[in-house]
């Protein structure tokens, strides 16, 4: 089945306008992650209407690899699916959760999640696993339809290589060194190199 035509998870932007929006990053909490992620709210929808409808979300994992300072990033190339972001640097991994994700247990979310992950990258070491927190850009017309779910992934080394032909350029670096690129980086990742780095006051 095309990507365009497959169904993907999605919660209605007025749920989300009621729990509590926002715009950029919002660290993770476990009331705001219950409420935002009620599974009675989810529902697939063919990804073809809702890339351009802005009353539905689509639920995004943006799975980030961290080794002590340094963190795991890629640029975007040719192959991947979603043309508005390609050339762009990111230091998040993740994807669409499909409808088949809902075969694989009882938690559609988490299993989709780790699919993206496997798909994309092979870590080689042992991690540590956190929600980290949610990003929202409405500023841009990906952005508008999409709602990150920020997942920290703490390695125990720097060891991780990329699954796709869609990711290119990748390894590890400082984040102090990634910060001073950030204008190569799609905004979702300035959201969480702005974050980790502190340079966020609230």
């Amino acid at each position: 089945m095309p990507p365009s035509d497959e169904s993907v998870l999605c919660v209605p932007t007025a749920h989300f306008r009621a729990v509590g929006y926002f715009h950029g990053f919002r660290p993770s909490d476990a009331a705001y992650r219950a409420a935002l992620l009620d599974p009675a709210v989810y529902s697939f929808r063919p990804r073809s209407q809702v890339e351009t409808d802005p009353s539905f979300k689509q639920l995004i994992p943006y799975v980030v690899l961290k080794c002590g300072p340094e963190l795991f990033h890629y640029r975007r190339g040719a192959a991947g699916t979603e043309a508005r972001l390609r050339a762009k640097r990111s230091v998040g991994i993740g994807g669409h959760i499909s409808e088949a994700d809902a075969a694989g247990g009882s938690d559609p979310y988490q299993t989709g999640m780790l699919r993206e992950v496997t798909e994309e990258v092979a870590i080689g070491c042992g991690y540590s696993e956190r929600l980290y927190g949610f990003i929202n850009d409405d500023s841009t017309p990906v952005g508008s339809v999409h709602l990150g779910v920020v997942h920290l992934f703490e390695l125990e080394s720097p060891n991780a290589l990329p699954g796709e032909d869609a990711l290119v350029g990748t390894g590890f670096e400082p984040m102090d060194t990634l910060w001073q690129a950030r204008e190569e980086f799609e905004t979702w990742s300035q959201f969480v190199l702005a974050e980790l780095l502190g340079h966020v006051s609230r």
